[in-house]
């Protein structure tokens, strides 16, 4: 990926990236890009690049802490005001959000605010507006990854066939890349909201608990950052001791340095149940290509992670375990592949199965 300069001011103190002014870029569609999640909204502008690989360029692009602001208007007019030029430049804008789009509105349990797109039509005077699934744009985004992208979790050769991407973040999000001839298609998923799988008694003890007070437990309760709260505050509550911690990253960090017991538990737990669903998944779609792990909070804890029973219980699903060993995963940076994804799918000629 090109690497862009950092400009010599920065328009808001939550704002962070590498991003590049624009002056007058050479022919090709423009596309404004935003991946919102529940946490950061990663913006971009990108060009379609006719014949090339990968289709889009990226030209310039911010990472924004959702909380600091008050809508994502709001932050894609600072994004504009620092980077399009002239203004009013850009017309055409795709957002790739953790949620659907129902009558007008995302619909999203863990974003801060509504995201209306009426309202982002009428403030940024855009032509077109394409709301995407974000686990979605992120599929898209890897197929032009190398085989050698991120970090070997598993290091397998894999075979041609479906690749499964995964990936823990404020909420858990997954989507499959399907091979189509020449080309490929992406189908999204809600494999996120399917009921957790305990693999130990230990787990079926921390299942019990976390399901006294609600009848459903799915696995993003547990396989996301507010998850490993959760898991950490269930084992707290079992075994009768003090909860130290009431952030996630606090209790990553506590485990990561092997200060607290109790976290290095949880963690340790999150990873291992991790490596059952994204074993679980690879079964489910044949992805003999791969599994990618992708989300916001794993490289916290990239170390701890290749370190854990992941592995182990990846491959432990009886007479697939075969199949799976044959099934290479990797740790990807989310980076900006969000946004390049939701430029993909917004622009002409270049989505997945065109």
């Amino acid at each position: 990926m090109k690497q862009l300069s950092t400009p010599e001011h920065v328009r808001h103190p939550a704002a962070s990236g590498v991003p590049r002014p624009v002056g007058d870029p050479p022919a090709g569609p423009l596309v404004l890009a935003a991946d919102v999640g529940g946490t950061h909204a990663r913006v971009g502008l990108l060009r379609q690049r006719h014949g090339a690989v990968p289709p889009v360029e990226l030209l310039a692009w911010q990472v924004y802490e959702c909380v600091d602001w008050p809508g994502l208007a709001e932050i894609l007019e600072d994004f504009l005001a620092a980077h399009a030029r002239p203004p009013g430049a850009i017309v055409r804008c795709a957002v790739a959000a953790a949620g659907y789009l129902r009558g007008g509105r995302v619909i999203a349990e863990n974003l801060h605010w509504p995201i209306v797109t009426q309202t982002l039509r009428r403030r940024l005077h855009l032509q077109r507006l394409d709301v995407v699934n974000d686990f979605e744009a992120l599929a898209c985004a890897t197929r032009f990854l190398s085989a050698s992208a991120g970090t070997a979790v598993i290091d397998a050769a894999g075979s041609a066939g479906p690749l499964v991407v995964v990936g823990p973040g404020t909420g858990l999000g997954c989507a499959v890349v399907v091979p189509r001839g020449d080309h490929s298609a992406v189908l999204p998923t809600e494999a996120g909201h399917i009921a957790l799988a305990p693999g130990n008694e230990r787990e079926i003890e921390v299942l019990r608990r976390l399901g006294h007070d609600r009848d459903y437990v799915h696995t993003g309760y547990v396989l996301s950052g507010p998850g490993l709260l959760n898991l950490y505050r269930a084992l707290a509550e079992i075994d009768g001791v003090a909860v130290a911690h009431i952030e996630p990253r606090q209790v990553s960090a506590a485990a990561t340095t092997g200060h607290d017991p109790l976290a290095v538990e949880a963690l340790a737990m999150f990873c291992a149940m991790l490596g059952s669903f994204a074993g679980d998944l690879a079964i489910m779609f044949k992805a003999s290509a791969g599994v990618y792990l992708a989300g916001g909070i794993l490289p916290a804890f990239r170390d701890f992670l290749l370190a854990s029973e992941f592995p182990s219980r990846f491959l432990n699903k009886g007479v697939m375990r075969t199949f799976l060993a044959s099934v290479p995963v990797r740790m990807i940076e989310h980076g900006s592949l969000g946004v390049e994804g939701a430029a993909l799918m917004a622009l002409p000629d270049a989505a997945p199965g065109n």
